[in-house]
C-alpha cells in the first residue's frame, strides 16, 4: 500500500547516513560552524522542495511540521477567522466530504473560534457556479476557507486543481456568503505520485508528508504557505527559535521576520530534513521525475483494474466490488489507487479482515477500513450516519478488524502503487485475488496487452522495477542498480557569500559630503597589492592590473566547492582549502588549478562547454542565481585533495532575472594592523585577510570614514565595515589554525572584530572593460556620520 507510505531505496539510506559520516550538523539556533552548516543546509532543502513544485520562495514560503496533519492543525489555528456575531460577516470553513480525517478536524479549532464549518459533497461543488456572488459582494474582506483534496486518499480520484482559481475568483462558490475565498489542497497522497505545479495552480496552503514520497523520513511534513497571504496569518503561541524579541516580565513579544521561522515552534527536525535532499535526489536518478512516475503507476493501476474488474464466477457474479469515480483512463483524473472489497459468489462482501489476512500470506501487504476518510467511506459503501453511530455501539472503532456489522461491511480493502512498484507486483496480486476465490486453476491473467506495452514504455530502461522480472522480491524493500552515468551536471542550491550589505539602508543612513582626500599629514593613499579569489576560500591569485565589472573583479569568487548536498564548502569546514592554487590565463581562456600531490587541472573559461555547461536557477544568500557544475573530472579532483565527496559549481555571469538583486559582489579593502599583540608579517596579514584590494595610508582604519572612493576611473560605493569570520585564524600556506589570532583583533579593535570595507563598483557606461592597477592613487570621499553600523544581517561577513 504505497498510499500509506512509500517504500525507501537503500541508496537513499546510504546516501544519508554517508551524509551524517562527513559532516558534523548542530542545532541550526546557533552561530557555530556545524549550526551554520546545518541552517545553510536547511535552506538548501528549502529550496529543492520549492523547485520540486516548480515555484520559488518569492511566491512561496516552506515551514516544516511534523506531518500534514501538523500543517493542517496550523493553518485553522493561524486562518485569520471572523467569528459569529460581529459587525463584520462571519467566515465559514467548508470542506469536501472526500477529505481526510486531519481536514475534518479543523472544525474542531474553527467551531472553538465561534465560525461555522460546512461540508460539502463533491457533486454539490460543481453545482456551486450558481453561487456566483453580486459586485458588492465580492468586494467584502471577510476570509473564507475551502479546503479539498488533490487526490482522495480512498478511492484515487483527482479533483480538478481548476477549481483552485475558480474559488479564488469567484467562479465557483461553495456557499453563498460574501467575502473573499482562500483555498487549502490537500496534497499528500497526490505528490507521492504525480507531478504538482504551484507555478500555474496558486493553492494558499498546500500539505504535505515527506513520506509518502520518499519513504524516509518519517514525521516530518510542510506547510507551503501562498505568500500573498501569509502576512495575515496569526499566531499566539511562540516557541524556541521564533522570537527576535521577548520579555519574561512583561507582555512583550516581536516575532522573527521570516514567516518559516514565526511558525516552526521549536528545533526542526534538521536531521530528518537533511534527508530530504538526498530523497529528492534519489527519486529523480531513479525515475527520471514525476510526470513518469505518474505515467508508471498509472498504468500498473490501470492493467490492474482492468483484470480485477472482469475477473468473475462461474455464476457469472463479480469477484470484486471496486469502489471509484472513473474508469481508470485518464491519469489526470485518477490516481494509482484501487479501492474494493472481495465478494463471494452470492454477492456478499467478504470482510476486509479475512482478505488482509490472505494476503499477507502472499506477502501482499494491503490497506483496510475507511483509511481516515469517513466522507468517502460512506459515499461508496453506503453507510448511513446513523449506521455509523450504531457500528460504533457495536464496538467497532477506526482502525479495528471488525469488518462487517450484521452482514454490511464496515470499510474496504486499498491497494496502490508507487514509482517502485512493477508490472510483476500487480500480477502477483491478481494472482492472489485468483488463487484464493476461483477454484479453477485454468484461470489466465491477460500479460500481453496494450497496458503492458504502456506499463514498460513509461519508465526508463534502468528504473529498478523491471530489473530480474521473473524474480519476485522476498523483502518489501527496493534494492537500487547501478545507472548510467549521465548526472554530469548536477542542480545544486549552494550558499555563496557575496557581500550582502543592505545597500539602500546604509545609504539612507549615511549622509556623503565631499572633503579634502589627504587630511592627515598630505600622504598619498595608494593601491599596492590586487588579489584574485577565483574559487571562494581558495588560494589567491595576484595581479598588478586586472578588469572591473559591475560584479567585481573579473572571476573574482566565481567558482566555489560545494559537499553533496550542495551546501558552500569553506575553510571554516576545510581548512585545506587554502592550499589549493587556481590561477587565471586570460590569454589562453583558462583557469589552472593546482595543489601538492595533485596534477594540474585546468577548465575553460568559456561558461558554454557543451553538456556540462547546463545552467540550473541555485538560491545563492537568498537570491535565486544561475549556476552550472563543472563537471565530474574537477570534482573527481577535488573530492580525491579533500578525501570527501564534492564538486566544483560556478555561477553564471547570465544577469537576467537579477533585478531583484539590491547590489552586487563587492570588494574587500583593508589596511595594516598595528595593535596585534603578536605582529605577524605583512604578507601572511594579508594572506589571512583575503582582500582584494590592499592599500596603503596614513593611519590604520582610515577607511571606515570613507562614504565612496574613486581608483583611477572606477568608482566604489563603501558598503559598510566587513566583520570578520574564524577563516582569518587558519595559515594560508600550511592550513593550521590559530585561534588567539582573533581574540587578538578583537582586542585591538575593543571587542569587535570589523576590518576592512565592502565596496561595490559604480560602472562607467563604458563599452570598455574597467582596469584596477597596483600603483593607482585612492581618492575617498568622507561620510559626514561617521557612526556607521555595520550592515544588519544575521549572515557572517566574510570574504571566503
Amino acid at each position: 500500500d504505497h498510499a500509506g507510505s512509500a517504500l525507501f531505496p537503500e541508496s537513499l539510506l546510504k546516501a544519508f547516513t554517508d551524509d551524517l559520516r562527513n559532516n558534523v550538523y548542530g542545532n541550526p539556533h546557533s552561530q557555530n560552524i556545524s549550526s551554520k552548516l546545518t541552517y545553510d543546509t536547511i535552506e538548501h532543502v528549502r529550496y529543492r522542495i520549492l523547485q520540486h513544485f516548480h515555484t520559488t520562495a518569492e511566491d512561496y514560503t516552506v515551514i516544516f511540521t511534523s506531518g500534514c496533519t501538523a500543517a493542517l492543525k496550523l493553518v485553522a489555528e493561524a486562518f485569520p477567522w471572523i467569528p459569529e456575531g460581529t459587525e463584520q460577516t462571519s467566515s465559514r470553513f467548508c470542506y469536501l466530504t472526500d477529505s481526510h480525517t486531519s481536514v475534518v478536524g479543523m472544525r474542531g479549532i474553527t467551531a472553538s473560534m465561534n465560525v461555522l464549518s460546512v461540508p460539502i459533497k463533491p457533486k454539490e461543488i460543481l453545482l456551486s457556479e450558481k453561487n456566483r456572488l453580486l459586485a458588492e459582494e465580492q468586494n467584502c474582506t471577510t476570509p473564507h476557507l475551502f479546503s479539498y483534496p488533490a487526490q482522495s486518499n480512498f478511492s484515487g480520484t483527482k479533483y480538478p486543481l481548476s477549481w483552485i482559481q475558480d474559488i479564488k475568483s469567484g467562479k465557483l462558490c461553495p456557499m453563498k456568503i460574501p467575502g473573499k475565498w482562500f483555498v487549502l489542497l490537500d496534497a499528500a497522497s497526490y505528490v507521492s505520485s504525480s507531478p504538482l505545479d504551484l507555478g500555474v495552480h496558486h493553492a494558499d496552503f498546500i500539505p504535505i508528508s515527506f513520506y509518502k514520497i520518499f519513504g524516509f523520513p518519517t514525521g516530518l511534513g510542510a506547510l507551503l504557505v501562498n505568500n500573498r497571504i501569509a502576512p495575515l496569518l496569526r499566531k499566539t503561541y511562540f516557541g524556541g527559535g521564533t522570537a527576535a524579541a521577548y520579555l519574561a516580565g512583561e507582555d512583550f513579544y516581536f516575532p522573527k521576520k521570516s514567516i518559516a521561522e514565526r511558525f516552526e515552534d521549536g528545533t526542526v527536525s534538521f536531521l530528518d530534513i537533511i534527508a530530504l535532499k538526498h530523497g529528492f535526489d534519489v527519486l529523480e536518478k531513479l525515475t527520471g521525475g514525476m510526470e513518469k512516475i505518474k505515467q508508471h503507476t498509472f498504468a500498473l493501476a490501470h492493467y490492474t483494474y482492468t483484470v480485477l474488474s472482469t475477473l468473475k464466477y462461474a455464476n457469472g457474479a463479480p469477484v470484486v466490488r471496486i469502489y471509484s469515480d472513473t474508469d481508470f483512463s485518464n491519469p489526470d483524473v485518477q490516481g494509482p489507487i484501487i479501492n474494493f472489497n472481495v465478494l463471494d459468489e452470492n454477492g456478499e462482501v467478504i470482510g476486509f479482515s479475512q482478505v488482509d489476512k490472505m494476503a499477507s500470506l502472499y506477502n501482499i501487504h494491503v490497506r483496510t477500513g475507511c483509511f481516515c476518510n469517513t466522507g468517502a467511506c460512506q459515499l461508496h459503501l453506503g453507510i448511513s450516519n446513523e449506521d455509523i453511530q450504531r457500528n460504533l455501539q457495536a464496538g467497532h472503532v477506526c482502525g479495528d478488524d471488525i469488518d462487517l456489522v450484521d452482514g454490511r461491511p464496515t470499510g474496504s480493502v486499498r491497494i496502490s502503487f508507487g514509482y517502485m512498484s512493477s508490472f510483476e507486483d500487480a500480477q502477483t496480486f491478481l494472482k492472489f485475488i485468483i488463487a484464493t476465490r476461483l477454484s479453477t486453476s485454468d484461470t489466465e491473467i491477460p500479460f500481453q496487452s496494450s497496458v503492458t506495452k504502456l506499463t514498460t514504455e513509461s519508465v526508463p530502461d534502468d528504473h529498478p522495477s523491471f530489473n530480474n522480472a521473473d524474480k519476485l522480491s522476498p523483502i518489501p524493500h527496493i534494492s537500487d542498480r547501478e545507472l548510467r552515468n549521465n548526472s554530469s551536471v548536477t542542480k545544486m542550491t549552494v550558499n555563496w557569500q557575496p557581500p550582502e550589505a543592505e545597500a539602500e539602508s546604509i545609504r539612507a543612513a549615511v549622509s556623503e559630503t565631499a572633503v579634502p582626500t589627504c587630511r592627515r599629514g598630505g600622504k598619498p593613499i595608494t593601491v599596492t597589492n590586487i588579489y584574485l579569489y577565483p574559487i571562494k576560500s581558495c588560494s589567491a591569485f595576484e595581479v598588478t592590473e586586472w578588469p572591473v565589472g559591475n560584479q567585481g573583479l573579473l572571476y573574482d569568487r566565481n567558482w566555489m566547492v560545494v559537499n553533496q548536498n550542495g551546501v558552500c564548502i569553506t575553510q571554516k569546514q576545510e581548512p585545506r582549502l587554502c592550499l589549493v592554487n587556481p590561477s587565471i590565463d586570460l590569454k589562453k581562456n583558462i583557469m589552472v588549478i593546482q595543489a601538492e600531490g595533485m596534477d594540474p587541472i585546468s577548465l575553460s573559461l568559456e561558461e558554454n562547454t557543451g553538456k556540462e555547461a547546463v545552467i540550473c536557477e541555485s538560491k545563492v544568500c537568498s537570491h535565486t542565481v544561475k549556476t552550472y557544475d563543472c563537471g565530474e573530472g574537477i570534482a573527481g579532483w577535488f573530492s580525491l585533495f579533500l578525501g570527501r565527496p564534492c564538486r566544483l559549481i560556478r555561477q553564471s555571469s547570465d544577469m537576467k532575472n537579477r533585478s531583484h538583486q539590491k547590489n552586487t559582489k563587492g570588494m574587500f579593502a583593508f589596511l595594516k594592523i598595528y595593535r596585534l599583540e603578536e605582529p605577524l608579517e605583512i604578507e601572511e596579514l594579508i594572506q589571512r585577510f583575503r582582500a582584494n584590494i590592499v592599500i596603503s595610508a596614513p593611519e590604520s582604519f582610515e577607511e571606515e570614514e570613507w562614504a565612496e572612493i574613486s581608483i583611477g576611473a572606477l568608482r566604489f560605493q563603501v558598503m559598510g565595515p566587513c566583520s570578520r569570520c574564524q577563516i582569518i585564524c587558519i595559515d594560508q600556506q600550511s592550513g593550521e589554525r590559530n585561534k588567539e589570532f582573533m581574540q587578538s583583533l578583537s582586542a585591538s579593535r575593543g571587542r569587535k572584530t570589523n576590518f576592512g570595507i565592502y565596496l561595490m563598483n559604480q560602472p562607467l557606461h563604458s563599452s570598455f572593460p574597467d582596469i584596477l592597477s597596483v600603483g593607482c592613487q585612492v581618492l575617498p570621499v568622507l561620510k559626514e556620520n561617521t557612526e556607521i553600523q555595520p550592515p544588519t544581517s544575521s549572515e557572517e561577513k566574510c570574504s571566503g
